[in-house]
């Protein structure tokens, strides 16, 4: 299935083939992250821990057990997970660890932390969780992420289920906000930058 962008670039599913290209996308997209440079502070190793990073999630999580969006270009991706499937099961959270020692070396004990902190928070009601949506910046501000995110709200939309997410920068949460999503609570660690965890209700 393919959708037209606003840019000009078809969009449609990804497959695990188009991970390499989608973990230097991702990276890209979220060099100046907020949360992600607070747990990543050196900015030389940033680039490659943010790709062992987005190659966890890829792999182990949304072409496992849930779905991607990206363009033709694989310059963009929305990476989503269905009811039930937002948490790791256990065997493939010890899996994981080496991934995720990899990604945060020193700031390890820190990731793990507000991560178990977002799993606290998470809501346990059926819902579609929007896990990353990233786009290279020099694509920023077109509607890509909008319309990457759009079949699985339609999707929402047609079960009447809500869609939730964390955005990780007050820019994310202003497009959020645009598409329906409201801010429940904010979320930090000590000095973190805030977590703001949002949710949509079906329309």
């Amino acid at each position: 299935m393919t959708v037209q962008a606003p840019v000009g670039s078809a969009l449609r599913a990804a497959t695990i083939d188009d991970t390499p290209r989608l973990t230097q996308a991702l990276a890209a997209a979220f060099f100046d992250d907020p949360v992600l440079g607070w747990l990543m502070p050196d900015e030389r190793s940033r680039p490659r821990r943010l790709r062992k990073f987005f190659e966890l999630d890829l792999r182990q999580m949304a072409f496992a057990r849930g779905s991607v969006w990206t363009t033709e270009e694989r310059d963009a991706a929305c990476l989503v997970m269905p009811p039930g499937a937002w948490q790791l099961p256990p065997l493939v959270a010890l899996a994981h660890t080496g991934g995720f020692a990899r990604a945060f070396g020193r700031r390890l004990s820190t990731a793990t932390l507000l991560q178990a902190l977002m799993e606290l928070r998470h809501p346990r009601a059926p819902h579609y969780y929007v896990l990353v949506v990233g786009v290279v910046p020099e694509l920023q501000g077109q509607g890509l992420g909008s319309a990457l995110m759009r079949p699985t709200l339609d999707h929402c939309d047609a079960v009447g289920l809500p869609a939730y997410l964390e955005a990780s920068s007050e820019r994310s949460a202003a497009l959020y906000e645009r598409l329906g999503f409201k801010v429940t609570r904010e979320l930090r660690l000590g000095s973190s930058p805030p977590l703001r965890l949002m949710t949509r209700p079906p329309g």
